[in-house]
């Protein structure tokens, strides 16, 4: 017998939906019979589950590692900020490729976890113009080759799913032709690009651009970068880090008009110190620490940040002035679309997994249902949602 929620707010990417019922069974929504009695959800608002392409950690977990289980363990504390699935993000390390944190996500993937899922990689760089490698090390960057390639994929066993790179280096035409011809989402970041140059490598199969505004030329009226080039070819889905740090809430509403509220991707950027006030931390190796509620390097170099999903959209209806549908669909369905789960995450429809935030009026998260399974839940929501399984 199905779970149903009665008398919610619905809200995802295609509108919503007051007074309404949602029902789900074995992981996924269904349609909502009309004879079940439900769960009384009066005054709140119901949305598809979180997903972030772009984070490297939090809670103190980071996810650039060589131990899967702290992968795993980030995937249980992501729940508590609306996250319910997500890209393992690996960066660089030191004159080679990451081939022990590929192998460790790759481990947590087929692993899989029950709280908030591993969707796949996100592999950031190490492909990148070093003038625009913003926190990352520069001996981390080199450049493409078709043999490092073939070694990638192979490593990634099928998970790859996401890769950020600078289209301008040597080689770089042939790794985006054959990265998108084997399924992966190729993002344009970190890059010195100009318009011209992006322009051309776009068409060769890139569909995402990594952090928009940030590691990459300014938005110029006579030199417009490659953000001129990302919000004129259409198939391109663009990230913001919507913290008001990285882009100011004036440039955040430029961005988002410029790719409407079907291009834009959400995304947090964060490390493993968001959530935690006050931290000192490592970014693979290099030591940094939160000041004023900004992760810096210790040459004040921000890197990342301490964002969590749940924050990011609040900033985007309160301060930035998103319409609340838009906003979620920014940070559900448009990401699914890059992680190449748009058919199964990001919407309030039958079919699709049962991935749903609990919000009150004022957006603060009150629970976290992962596939139908109560992942996390504010103390007052426990005794409400006790009909749910749990993890």
């Amino acid at each position: 017998m199905p779970i149903v929620f009665e008398h919610a707010v619905l809200v995802d990417a295609t509108g919503q939906r007051e007074d309404a019922s949602l029902a789900f069974a074995h992981g996924r929504i269904v349609p909502a019979p009309s004879d079940t009695p439900g769960i009384d959800l009066a005054g709140a608002i119901v949305t598809p589950g979180f997903v972030d392409v772009h984070t490297h950690g939090g809670g103190g977990y980071n996810l650039q590692t060589t131990d899967a289980q702290e992968i795993l363990a980030y995937a249980r504390w992501a729940p508590r900020t609306g996250t319910t699935a997500f890209l393992v993000a690996v960066v660089g390390v030191p004159h080679a490729l990451p081939e022990a944190q590929l192998r460790a996500a790759v481990a947590a993937i087929e692993q899989g976890s029950p709280a908030a899922e591993p969707l796949g990689i996100h592999l950031e760089g190490p492909y990148m113009n070093p003038a625009r490698r913003g926190a990352h090390d520069p001996s981390w960057l080199r450049q493409p080759t078709p043999a490092e390639t073939e070694q990638i994929l192979a490593l990634a066993q099928g998970h790859l799913r996401l890769i950020t790179l600078a289209p301008e280096l040597p080689g770089a035409d042939a790794l985006i032709q054959r990265l998108a011809a084997a399924g992966v989402t190729v993002s344009i970041g970190h890059t010195d690009a100009t318009y011209e140059q992006a322009a051309a490598a776009i068409p060769l199969g890139i569909t995402h651009a990594t952090h928009c505004f940030n590691a990459m030329r300014p938005l110029h009226h006579r030199e417009p970068g490659a953000l001129g080039a990302i919000v004129e070819h259409e198939q391109v889905l663009g990230e913001l880090i919507a913290d008001g740090v990285h882009v100011h809430p004036a440039v955040a509403r430029i961005l988002l008009r410029a790719l409407g509220p079907e291009r834009a991707i959400i995304v947090t950027d964060a490390l493993a110190c968001a959530g935690v006030p006050d931290a000192v931390f490592e970014f693979n190796g290099q030591p940094a620490r939160v000041v004023d509620g900004v992760a810096r390097l210790a040459d004040g170099t921000i890197t990342g940040s301490v964002l969590t999903m749940d924050q990011a959209l609040r900033n985007l209806v309160q301060i930035v002035g998103v319409p609340l549908p838009q906003a979620v669909g920014m940070l559900t369905r448009n990401p699914a679309r890059s992680a190449g789960v748009a058919a199964r995450k990001g919407r309030l429809a039958p079919g699709y997994d049962a991935d749903l935030l609990i919000f009150d009026a004022q957006l603060e998260l009150q629970a976290t249902i992962c596939r139908g399974r109560l992942a996390w839940a504010r103390a007052d929501w426990q005794e409400r949602l006790a009909a749910l399984p749990s993890i």
